[in-house]
């Protein structure tokens, strides 16, 4: 007998053994026979979940507003959702999100997205800003203690706030402050540096010692969204990093492109570098070419040209949608509002979609359907636009950006994060529903506010919340996220 029959009949043996013990080979967990009836069933979706790298076809199974149970055999629910054609993903995660309210929320859920968290600095008193929202609110929320916010708090008058220096008797106060609320479950602490020019670098400092205390990731804008030596963004970056290796504290870098501009593969690099060398350091970007902001303020101090490589006529005023010259933004500086400047080259947006170091978050936030398009198209347009047409990123790669990587930056502070963006037993069900094929961001910088297309259901807490394409009226299922709250 020769080495190929003995292996046979070795085989054959071990099978009739197999068989007489009535035995059989283990099914995968994901294949086990399950005939629990459950709340709402997902049948024959692409389910794609960066977290455990699965990209297949299964079927999901929800019960009240968990995911129970994520199978390749179909699952019986009261009701039953097909999902051929459709990929299932986890529900979105906005890290920069300012509009929060319900305005917002309709739009950011035709996203897909279903949690929205105000992390570059909304507040003073986390517990009023989460109490307005409660049971109001249509999207998961969440928000930061603000280093801005408590500043103005201080000072007492917001010009003092924004351009004056602090004493130490100051600093002290807001460390306090800062340390109070994120001991009432403030989920990081948010900086607007080019919003507050008097802030000092040592005052920075003293701030990220009080988030490192309490794991509290620090959100900051940068201090200079500029091209100009020596105040540029590459030495705004540097500050920040510095501040974080000094004290420990976890950073997190928003819309580098809009600050960065051309320059935004050095800072990229910078940050991918820093990421390499072990820093608890993470970024964010939005797939658009122009930036928005208050013209009033500090950003729109004298020199502005020079320092964005912009002039009046790469200026757009969200109210009408025209553009200025210098004598309207003489009249719009007085008055007050936002205006869109186009300075992002597509280049940096592109360097910022194809990054490892970045995740997505919209910047976003309408008023009365005024403001800038990533306010409703940020999350559908990476979809469409840059994995869909032009190829820059996998699919899998983008709702990792959009789901696992936000969940990461958040869980450590706040636990509750590690049910999130995920698509696992257990997990929270907020899952998106979208078209891969079909896809595509529709607001535009003359008409913001307008629906993405595309997503066709959205679940928050197991609710709901987007059927077929349209909203569901009526349903407010979001829920605050925070940290624990410590005495």
């Amino acid at each position: 007998m020769n080495r190929s029959q003995f292996l046979k009949q070795c085989g054959l043996v071990w099978a009739s053994l197999v068989s007489s013990a009535n035995i059989a080979e283990p099914a995968p967990a994901e294949s086990i026979q399950d005939d629990t009836e459950y709340d709402t069933v997902i049948l024959n979706g692409r389910v794609i979940d960066p977290e455990s790298k699965v990209d297949g076809i299964r079927s999901i199974g929800i019960e009240h507003n968990r995911i129970r149970a994520i199978s390749r055999d179909r699952l019986r629910g009261r009701t039953v959702i097909d999902a051929t054609g459709l990929v299932v993903a986890p529900g979105f995660i906005d890290v920069l999100a300012h509009g929060m309210d319900l305005e917002n929320n309709r739009y950011q859920v035709h996203d897909g997205v279903t949690t929205v968290l105000a992390l570059e600095g909304e507040t003073a008193d986390i517990n009023a800003w989460n109490a307005a929202r409660e049971g109001k609110m249509l999207l998961n929320y969440g928000a930061s203690v603000g280093h801005g916010a408590v500043r103005r708090k201080v000072f007492g008058k917001a010009e003092d706030a924004e351009y004056k220096g602090a004493t130490n008797s100051q600093i002290v106060e807001m460390k306090s402050l800062i340390e109070g609320e994120l001991r009432q479950g403030a989920l990081a602490v948010g900086f607007g540096l080019e919003y507050t020019p008097g802030t000092s670098h040592p005052e920075v400092i003293e701030m990220f010692h009080v988030a490192r205390k309490f794991s509290a990731p620090c959100h900051v804008h940068t201090r200079f969204g500029a091209l100009t030596e020596p105040d540029n963004n590459i030495a705004a970056v540097e500050e920040v990093i510095a501040a974080s290796a000094i004290t420990g504290a976890p950073l997190h870098i928003v819309h580098v492109p809009s600050m960065a501009l051309s320059t935004t593969p050095e800072v990229l690099q910078m940050i991918s570098d820093a990421q390499a060398r072990g820093m608890d350091l993470t970024a964010c970007f939005y797939p658009y070419t122009a930036f928005g902001t208050g013209i009033s303020s500090a950003v729109f101090d004298e020199g502005w040209q020079a320092r964005f490589g912009i002039d009046f006529k790469d200026l757009q005023w969200a109210a009408t949608g025209e553009r200025l010259t210098a004598e309207t933004f003489a009249k719009y500086h007085k008055i007050g509002g936002m205006v869109i400047a186009h300075a992002i080259p597509e280049e940096a947006v592109l360097a910022a979609v194809k990054s490892s170091a970045t995740m997505v978050g919209s910047d976003g936030g309408l008023s009365k359907g005024k403001g800038h398009p990533r306010s409703c198209g940020t999350y559908a347009r990476i979809l469409g636009r840059y994995v869909r047409e032009q190829g820059a990123l996998s699919l899998m790669a983008a709702i990792r950006k959009m789901t696992l990587l936000p969940a990461r930056r958040l869980e450590k502070r706040a636990p509750m994060m590690r049910n999130k963006g995920r698509l696992r037993p257990g997990a929270d069900a907020d899952i998106t529903i979208f078209d891969a094929e079909h896809i595509i961001d529709k607001a535009t910088f003359d008409e913001p506010a307008r629906f993405s297309e595309g997503v066709h259901h959205v679940f928050v807490n197991g609710v709901a919340v987007i059927s077929d394409g349209k909203l569901q009226e009526g349903q407010l299922p979001g829920r605050v996220v925070r940290a624990p709250i410590s005495a």
